[in-house]
């Protein structure tokens, strides 16, 4: 891993209805993490929002 890579572990990660994954964003902390995904899974779009903690 790079160092921003350690610096920003969690990862917000969306899945589009076709089963894509993309990276939407990499937080220093999972909280961070958890209230971007709630904020955008909230927009009411077809996607779903998830966090991970990148490996």
């Amino acid at each position: 891993m790079t160092e921003n890579e350690t610096a920003l572990p969690w990862l917000v990660i969306r899945q589009d209805e076709g089963g894509n994954r993309y990276r939407v964003g990499r937080y220093a902390t999972r909280a961070e993490a958890e209230r971007v995904a709630e904020r955008l899974d909230t927009r009411g779009n077809r996607r779903l929002y998830a966090v991970e903690r990148a490996s």
